[in-house]
């Protein structure tokens, strides 16, 4: 009994299996296609469909083919991939033209229904690309947004007059949130690295330089300022999160307590010309002033004071739309 018992088990157990794999395979029909899987592979395309609404339309195989754009041989090789595809005859080809057979009435319906939602479909994807494309929310630090941007934007009006953009300025942490938030659609920084959560492109890079008003004991200094008397000064600063004092901060280990600290790049360019005290700035927001002496550059040792300016985005959202045109005018 025990032996019998056991057997028993083991042939229930084989034809467990067996209807495991019946089951892995799917169900076929008398012709052996699949019944199961992905509607992909069991559905026309909308290529096809739109061929077969034309024959219907048209009563001929080459009229269609002519309308759509495509070769007579190739026409049929569709419809006949559709017939075999669908197991049944679609259309009856004669000299005098091509008529649908009743099964290709019926499915010309069903056709017509699908490439119905299609275009709908269609049309509201491209509404969506057009609300895309009629803003633009970009976010910038202030070095970039104050000194670069206003180029780009030119250019880009001249390329998207319809666009309407806006622009977010502020330090390069608050660019951060501002993409992340989804308040933006791209932005640039230009500190020590890239913030968390986004991914990014180098478009340019800039220099820091020490600045001061020509009253100023280090404007008549015969030789460079070291990093340590720098770091060890109280200076004009950006406020913290901004990139310009994260590579200052970064490049001299450590800062002493600012001497006056401001939240953007012409404020503080305007206390260090006003004779308030020494400053760092990128190279390109003193220029003019240094053309005309309102500002001393003050040469430094043993430092390089150098950033890569970065066009930022979220991870894995690649920028599209005016945004991406954007992108593609400052590598320009």
């Amino acid at each position: 009994m025990s032996r019998s018992a056991g057997n028993g088990a083991e042939s229930g157990s084989g034809g467990g299996s067996v209807g495991g794999v019946g089951a892995t395979q799917g169900a076929r029909d008398d012709r052996g296609r699949s019944l199961t899987g992905s509607l992909a592979h069991r559905v026309p395309d909308l290529g096809a469909m739109e061929l077969l609404l034309a024959v219907a339309r048209l009563g001929s195989l080459g009229g269609a083919a002519r309308e759509l754009g495509i070769t007579q041989p190739a026409a049929s090789s569709r419809i006949r991939s559709m017939e075999r595809q669908l197991g049944v005859a679609l259309v009856d080809r004669s000299p005098r033209g091509s008529r649908l057979t009743d099964a290709g009435a019926l499915v010309t319906d069903w056709a017509r229904r699908i490439v119905e939602a299609a275009e709908a479909f269609d049309a509201g994807a491209q509404a969506l690309r057009d609300r895309r494309d009629s803003r633009l929310r970009v976010a910038a630090s202030m070095t970039i947004a104050e000194y670069l941007l206003p180029g780009w934007l030119v250019a880009l009006r001249a390329q998207l007059p319809d666009t309407a953009v806006s622009l977010l300025a502020g330090n390069s942490a608050a660019v951060a949130e501002r993409l992340l938030a989804d308040d933006a659609d791209l932005g640039f920084v230009e500190g020590v690295s890239v913030p968390t959560g986004l991914d990014s492109a180098v478009i340019g890079h800039d220099r820091l330089i020490v600045v001061t008003a020509p009253g100023h004991p280090w404007a008549r200094r015969r030789h460079p300022l070291a990093a340590a008397e720098l770091a060890a000064t109280p200076l004009i600063l950006r406020e913290e999160g901004s990139g310009t004092r994260q590579v200052l901060d970064a490049a001299l280990g450590g800062l002493a307590r600012p001497l006056i600290e401001l939240s953007s790049t012409t404020a503080v360019k305007a206390a260090a010309v006003g004779g308030a005290g020494p400053s760092v700035l990128s190279e390109l927001a003193v220029g003019e002033e240094l053309t005309t002496r309102r500002l001393v550059r003050v040469p430094v040792a043993d430092v390089v004071l150098a950033r890569d300016l970065r066009a930022v985005w979220p991870t894995g959202h690649r920028p599209t739309g005016p945004a991406r045109r954007l992108l593609s005018l400052t590598r320009a």
